[in-house]
C-alpha cells in the first residue's frame, strides 16, 4: 500500500482513504460485483470486455455498494469520465448503460425511489 501511494506525489488523506475503501470493497465483494456486472452487461462476457472497462465497472459498483448515499448519477458520471480518458467513447456508452441498470437494481433492493 505504501509503495503505491509513494509514487503518486502528495495525495490528500481523505482522497487516499476513499480510494482505499473502494479498493477494499472491490476486493472483499469481487464475486458479488462480477455477478452484478455479468447480469447487466447483456451479450458481454467479462473476459471479452476491455480490461479498463471491466475495472472501471468494478470500481464504480464497489462505490455503489460501499457508499450507497452517493447518488447513482455521480458514480456513473465519474466512471464515464474515466472511460472517456482511458478507454473509448463506445466504452463510455457501455459503462453508462451497465452502471445505470445496476444502480437501479441496488436502489430497488434498498427501497430507494428515484
Amino acid at each position: 500500500r505504501r509503495t503505491f501511494w509513494k509514487g503518486r506525489g502528495e495525495v490528500e488523506r481523505e482522497v487516499q482513504g476513499f480510494a482505499e475503501d473502494i479498493f477494499r470493497v472491490a476486493q472483499d465483494r469481487s464475486d458479488d460485483i462480477d455477478a452484478l456486472i455479468k447480469s447487466h452487461a447483456e451479450n458481454w462476457r467479462m473476459d471479452r470486455m476491455a480490461a479498463v472497462d471491466r475495472n472501471v465497472l468494478r470500481a464504480a459498483v464497489a462505490e455503489m455498494l460501499g457508499y450507497p448515499a452517493t447518488p447513482r448519477a455521480v458514480v456513473i458520471n465519474e466512471a464515464i469520465e474515466i472511460a472517456r480518458k482511458f478507454s473509448s467513447p463506445e466504452s463510455a456508452q457501455f459503462i453508462n448503460g451497465v452502471l445505470d441498470s445496476i444502480g437501479k437494481e441496488l436502489e430497488s433492493a434498498r427501497g430507494v425511489e428515484k
